[in-house]
């Protein structure tokens, strides 16, 4: 149970300017659709996907590392790690079963038989976004396990996207018809006041001696 008169103390720190903006950003926040990749080699890719997150109000992104672990680029993410949280996973069974047992739904986005392309996706349903390696695409593991196929349509020479891209055209496409929907999409009150005091204990400086005082007062 989160300490309410310590939210408050500790969000006195901020400035009345950052206070609104953590209230705006946290009112379009959503646990709906969330992210997840597998074994993205160039760390660049998972980066830009988790910035993309970010700008898109997605709360939560899933990363793989069964091949691949990698520190993400700070540089690239410009800080969006620091406001998205992230979940990291050993194995795709692992990452795949967590996510089933939350009640997404898995979406391969690739090519396929059964594919459906971005426009008519439904968004009735809580997903999980999978995107595979730059090269060999997602594995035989998330197709097989996977409750639908997602494309984005293409009619040049080329036959596939960057991840990244890929991410953030649809992210841009299902989070702004999400909330143009009748969807109850947003974050609950209780994970709300858990992401302000993660925010702010993120941001203040100097945050264990003002903890300490705190509690020397109470």
């Amino acid at each position: 149970m989160i300490d309410l008169k310590l939210l408050d103390y500790l969000e006195s720190y901020l400035t009345e300017k950052r206070r609104k903006r953590f209230e705006e950003v946290l009112s379009q926040r959503t646990k709906y659709f969330t992210v997840a990749t597998e074994d993205v080699y160039q760390l660049h890719n998972t980066s830009a996907v988790i910035r993309s997150c970010d700008v898109f109000g997605i709360q939560e992104v899933n990363i793989v590392e069964e091949v691949n672990s990698k520190r993400i680029d700070r540089e690239i993410a410009m800080g969006a790690q620091k406001w998205v949280d992230l979940n990291r996973y050993n194995t795709t069974t692992s990452c795949i079963e967590d996510l089933k047992s939350k009640g997404y739904q898995i979406v391969a986005t690739t090519p396929h038989v059964e594919d459906c392309e971005l426009i008519d996706f439904d968004i009735s349903k809580k997903s999980c976004f999978f995107f595979g390696r730059e090269t060999e695409g997602l594995s035989q593991q998330v197709l097989d396990n996977a409750d639908c196929f997602l494309k984005i349509p293409m009619v040049g020479f080329t036959e596939s996207l960057n991840i990244s891209v890929s991410a953030a055209i649809i992210l841009q496409h299902t989070t702004s018809k999400l909330r143009k929907s009748n969807i109850k999409w947003q974050l609950t009150e209780e994970e709300i006041i858990e992401k302000r005091l993660d925010w702010v204990k993120k941001t203040i400086k100097n945050y264990d001696s003002i903890l300490k005082h705190y509690k020397s007062k109470t």
